[in-house]
């Protein structure tokens, strides 16, 4: 019966939109090209009365055949969802101000907690409704933001209703949320055809009626599907968070960006990641299915460990989640830097968007056998065995939240973003903060999600961030390591240094670093470094001894960093290096203040 809510909800949708578009109060409601937009020619913007209407619609029918049963809290959601799109149309008309949206959308919120869609996953009343009122007026707000481009909040909010759909199907089976989902899903998808038209414009855009009825519905379906189930696990706490993962990350991140540039955070603007896609190379087409396509996996993810309801499962959720957002992030920082060099390329396929940058894929499978190595070990050693059935049980609920956690924390913390094969010791504080830091926070979520007993939880988590913090940063110096030992399997340019002073060991560094070339010795005239190692390297003799050296370390190159020395000195390596038959350039170094790297001029 359920059916005729998607039958109801798009055509009604459809036809508003339709007549709408021929309409002459159609003309009321038009958005003006402007810096601050991303559209480029006037356009309507009553979108948000079909998507409303529709989901009105489809509820209204799915309660008048009996599908569904009324109650309050369907109600409240309804009558939330009423006030929101209420003040967006009147944000639409006349340009609310950013207190007087807010206020409507906290009035909306208190309707709908108050109609008895209560909070379960914490015990006390006062922090469940705080939690209760952040979600509801934030991701109503993450999707207003999120309305930037064509096509890409309605496809995103498809998405989204789809899994809170089938978690209403399965493992949270309740016939008002899969009414909820299917009316605003289907809504939506009778949208997305006049707004999202490749080549052509969008003929509507849905305006912040639209986007606030689009993030309070859904707000509310996460709250009615997952979190007013008491005794809520790990998994379906996720599950919401993951869902909607795109517009809470995008939200985060452009707000940060504007408090830092000290701009109005409700000011619009073109600094969310679906510009940035396309900035950086994608078509806007192609930027909306990239943003879905990560949006549909990491649901995905979360919904699947949701219904196996495993911890074990859970854990490796975790892991794709994480291994999707660190290859987006890869790919959205590698775009962002061609584009600020200049460099001009094809246009990037999606295929290299979600499956980027290996060395990063490899830290962060790594990170994940270490987090559950660590974390296993210091269990093992604080409970002095395997332990009980109940502390094992305990451990297992805590093993998500850790890989959680820490993950977060070393994303934030751009432990990621390093290039680990010029780490210095300082790059490891990072790693040290987000283990601790992820301790502490594991910890807390775990005591206030469930009763731990005897669990002890403190000592595993102290032993767990001092062995994490060891391990990964072990395991970064062998990434360090491995592109030098793989490198010198390969054919390489062997290189003899005139000179073993400053310049000439800032330029043995840059060789190896570059793992073009290799050096094989040093030639230095200064007695105290004869027969030395520097950096690793022989100081193979004096440039009188230039012949033999050349012969004996077969050289394929000579690079010459002192061309201040007796020209008669210089002479004698070129003309070993000619009897040699290869080849001699001089190499000056030169450092200005102004800059921080040093300018390279060479001749040969």
């Amino acid at each position: 019966m359920i059916g005729i809510v998607s039958i109801a909800a798009f055509s009604v949708a459809a036809a508003v939109l339709w007549l709408l578009l021929r309409s002459p109060l159609g003309a009321r409601l038009v958005a003006v090209p402007s810096d601050e937009r991303w559209h480029e020619q006037p356009t309507p913007t009553f979108g948000g009365v079909g998507i409303f209407a529709g989901f009105v619609a489809g509820i209204a029918l799915a309660l008048a055949s009996g599908a569904v049963e009324w109650s309050g809290e369907l109600g409240g959601i309804l009558a939330g969802v009423t006030i929101v799109f209420v003040a967006g149309l009147v944000d639409d008309l006349w340009h609310l101000s950013p207190v007087a949206k807010l206020a409507a959308q906290i009035t909306a919120a208190v309707v709908v907690l108050a109609s008895g869609l209560n909070v379960e996953i914490v015990g006390n009343d006062l922090l469940a409704w705080a939690i209760g009122l952040l979600w509801l007026v934030g991701i109503t707000n993450a999707f207003n933001l999120l309305d930037n481009m064509d096509g890409l909040a309605a496809t995103l909010a498809i998405v989204s209703c789809g899994y809170f759909a089938i978690d209403a199907l399965t493992e949270h089976e309740n016939d008002t949320v899969l009414a909820l989902a299917l009316a605003l899903g289907l809504a939506c998808a009778a949208f997305l055809p006049f707004n999202l038209r490749p080549q052509r414009g969008a003929s509507v855009f849905m305006g912040d009626s639209g986007a606030q009825t689009i993030g309070f519905g859904l707000a509310s379906l996460a709250l009615a599907a997952s979190w007013t189930v008491a005794g809520t696990t790990v998994a379906t706490i996720l599950l919401p968070l993951l869902v909607l993962a795109i517009p809470i990350l995008d939200t985060t991140l452009v707000t940060i960006a504007r408090l830092v540039e000290k701009r109005p955070v409700t000011q619009g603007g073109r600094d969310h990641t679906s510009h940035r896609l396309v900035y950086y190379g994608l078509s806007e087409t192609k930027a909306v299915l990239l943003l879905a396509i990560v949006s549909s996996a990491i649901g995905a993810t979360a919904l699947a460990y949701n219904v196996l309801d495993n911890g074990r499962l859970t854990a490796i959720g975790v892991l794709v989640t994480f291994v999707l957002l660190v290859q987006f992030g890869s790919f959205l920082s590698d775009l962002e830097e061609r584009s600020r060099r200049g460099v001009e390329g094809p246009e990037p396929s999606l295929w290299r968007a979600l499956i980027f940058e290996p060395r990063r894929l490899v830290e962060v499978l790594a990170d994940f056998v270490i987090i559950c190595a660590s974390f296993l070990a210091a269990y093992l050693l604080a409970v002095g065995g395997t332990g009980t059935d109940y502390e094992r049980s305990v451990y297992l609920s805590a093993l998500p939240i850790v890989l959680g956690t820490r993950y977060v924390f070393f994303v934030a913390l751009g432990v990621y973003r390093r290039v680990w094969r010029y780490a210095t010791a300082r790059d490891v504080v990072p790693i040290f903060l987000g283990c601790v830091g992820s301790a502490v926070v594991a910890f807390v979520i775990l005591i206030a999600l469930r009763p731990i007993g005897s669990f002890p939880a403190l000592q595993i988590f102290v032993i767990d961030a001092v062995l994490c913090t060891v391990l990964v940063g072990a395991s970064r110096l062998v990434l360090r390591l491995l592109p030098e030992t793989v490198g010198q399997r390969g054919e390489r340019t062997r290189v003899l240094i005139v000179g073993a002073g400053r310049a000439g060991r800032s330029l043995a560094r840059e060789l190896r670093e570059g793992n073009e070339a290799r050096v094989v010795g040093f030639l230095d005239d200064n007695p105290r470094v004869r027969r030395r190692r520097i950096l690793g390297v022989s100081v193979v003799g004096s440039l009188d001894e230039a012949p033999r050296a050349i012969a004996s370390t077969r050289a394929g190159e000579v690079l010459v960093t002192i061309p201040a020395a007796p020209q008669d000195r210089v002479d004698a390596v070129l003309h070993a290096a000619g009897a040699a038959g290869i080849p001699c350039r001089m190499v000056r170094r030169h450092v200005e203040l102004s800059a921080r790297e040093p300018v390279e001029a060479a001749r040969t």
